[in-house]
């Protein structure tokens, strides 16, 4: 990675603060970190335990929910950790090179994930509207190209931001008000002019999620349509608990996601520790609910999660 213009002083290491404001609270707020965080470990790696054992769960809907279960994980454990060493042992310093690893990691990670849910919407479409020609349309080969130009579309969108910050200087001020380093949060530190950061940062959002929000739309857009032009409301009631699962998990995500960032940008009058609070809670809570969701929503990995409970 590349250098960031530092200060002379010490320019090979960045302070996180964690929460600010809330420090003497910080082992408070580390328990139900701790425990969303454990939660959404057991329960991702149940997923991905269960789908690699049972071959017959080796198909392109399983195949994107491990995919899930991984960018899930990814997320979460590039963040979290730092934050309870933050938290339980006041370990504050992070190098550039972490920090910007970190960032790079979280941002294209989260990059992909946007792209999962696209596929997952279009998965949804053809078993509902062309149930016929889904095993031909959706191979697990496809899936697996699909994943591989979302890793390249979100390293490609994710690359501008550590970039972006090398060129700021940073003077006197190397404290970042985070529990992790965020690119807006690393960026308002700089001494500079930001104005290309902030661009860079609401286009990349209405870019990626904007335009995967758009396609996951028309994808439910043409399955409302198709099943409206069913008679059988059994039928409109299979199409609609098909979807529920993935409609669960896009809300959880997106609406986390847009809040985070909107009132990290927009929301001046909020207090600092509320946007550090909400931008880790949309790293902890969808990654905790995921696994539980389609758990909940999808018989037959229901009932093979439950065959393993039992029989340990």
């Amino acid at each position: 990675m590349v250098a960031l213009n530092l200060t002379p002083s010490d320019p090979s290491t960045f302070i996180l603060m964690g929460i600010p404001g809330l420090e003497a609270a910080h082992i408070w707020i580390s328990i139900p970190f701790s425990m969303f965080y454990f939660s959404s470990l057991l329960g991702n790696f149940t997923v991905l335990f269960v789908v690699c054992k049972e071959k017959t769960l080796q198909k392109p809907m399983f195949l994107l929910l491990c995919m899930l279960a991984f960018t899930d994980i990814g997320m979460s454990t590039s963040v979290i950790p730092k934050a309870l060493c933050i938290f339980w042992f006041n370990l504050k310093s992070i190098t550039v090179g972490g920090c910007l690893t970190q960032m790079f990691f979280l941002h294209a990670i989260t990059g992909m994930q946007s792209t999962i849910l696209v596929t997952m919407a279009f998965d949804r479409y053809v078993a509902i509207c062309k149930p016929l020609r889904y095993s031909t349309i959706l191979t697990n080969t496809r899936i697996a190209k699909l994943g591989i130009l979302g890793l390249i579309r979100a390293v490609v969108f994710t690359l501008p931001a550590p970039l972006l910050l090398s060129r700021l200087p940073f003077c006197d001020n190397l404290i970042i008000p985070h529990t992790y380093c965020d690119h807006m949060a690393v960026a308002k530190m700089s001494c500079g002019d930001i104005t290309v950061n902030r661009t860079y940062g609401l286009v990349i959002v209405l870019l990626v999620n904007g335009l995967d929000l758009m396609l996951i739309a028309l994808s439910y857009g043409l399955i409302i349509r198709d099943v409206l032009k069913i008679s059988s409301k059994k039928a409109h009631q299979k199409a609609l608990n098909t979807c529920t699962a993935h409609i669960c998990v896009m809300l959880t995500s997106y609406g986390s996601s847009f809040f985070s960032n909107l009132t990290h940008r927009f929301g001046q009058g909020i207090a600092p520790h509320i946007h550090i609070i909400l931008a880790n809670l949309y790293l902890l809570i969808p990654p905790m609910l995921n696994p539980i969701i389609y758990g909940v929503k999808t018989k037959v990995l229901r009932d093979i999660v439950g065959k393993y409970t039992c029989r340990r």
